[in-house]
């Protein structure tokens, strides 16, 4: 396997193209027995700081699940790369009439019929703070490939930092 320099900048943007390159991602919370709950959901308003936002129901499970622990997990899978995303972080359930407004998309419309004014409208942020990802069509995993590990990427203040192989 051809080797590629692993420098966090790069990572960085193997994350977004993998991010950019599928419609569905699993978000994954924790209930209040401390089970995890995974379910698929579209991602959309990718922001460059690696922020993701998601629309939902206010009524819905995630949501309840979420205010109880905001800690989450967001995977995503693109098979034509064999590579994998993880994000590690938090989720805030927002409210704010500015930024829903901001963010709302008029197909919405057929899951909240009142629009922008629907108090079952609400949007989740997620703002990772760790990021796991492998990628065997850009050569992001280690070798030998009997000892396959991610490359980690953590967010230390606004910066984006590759933790070194713990082998």
């Amino acid at each position: 396997m051809e080797t590629t320099l692993m420098t966090s900048k790069y990572l960085i943007e193997v994350v977004k193209d993998t991010i950019e390159s599928v419609k569905y991602c699993f978000l994954i919370t924790i209930n209040e027995s401390k089970q995890a709950h995974a379910r698929l959901v579209e991602h959309f308003n990718f922001e460059a700081d690696m922020t993701l936002w998601f629309v939902t129901n206010a009524k819905s499970r995630k949501v309840r699940e979420i205010l109880n622990k905001n800690s989450v997990t967001v995977t995503f899978q693109d098979d034509s790369e064999q590579a994998y995303v993880t994000a590690l972080g938090i989720a805030i359930v927002e409210t704010d009439s500015y930024e829903k407004q901001k963010r709302w998309q008029e197909d919405w419309i057929v899951y909240f019929p009142a629009g922008i004014q629907s108090n079952d409208y609400v949007l989740i942020k997620f703002v990772p703070s760790r990021i796991e990802l492998m990628n065997f069509a850009r050569h992001v995993a280690s070798e030998p490939l009997s000892e396959l590990q991610p490359a980690i990427l953590t967010k230390v203040e606004k910066t984006w930092v590759l933790e070194e192989s713990k082998k």
